[in-house]
């Protein structure tokens, strides 16, 4: 939104340019319903890999996600996708 003076500063323009593309959206649905591996999300959202993994670092970037590493069964650390405290306000 823009008025005479530039853009009218406010909270849902600010979230539009973090979260306002297509994979971008699905990534925070399957985070927000708990999914955190990525080739699950992948699965589920039908988004490209390599786009699904941008979208994911500039949500982290933003601070609406986390990249957390967690343990597998086999004991090896897998990256996995939370959402951060503030992004659930």
């Amino acid at each position: 939104m823009t008025t005479a003076s530039g853009p009218r500063p406010c909270s849902i323009a600010r979230t539009l340019d973090v979260v306002g593309e297509k994979w971008a959206l699905l990534a925070v649905r399957e985070v927000f319903l708990g999914n955190r591996r990525f080739d699950e999300m992948v699965r589920r959202t039908g988004a490209p890999r390599d786009t699904l993994a941008a979208r994911l670092r500039t949500l982290t970037g933003a601070g609406s996600t986390a990249s957390i590493r967690r343990a597998t069964s086999t004991g090896s650390p897998r990256p996995a996708a939370t959402c951060t405290r503030s992004s659930s306000r």
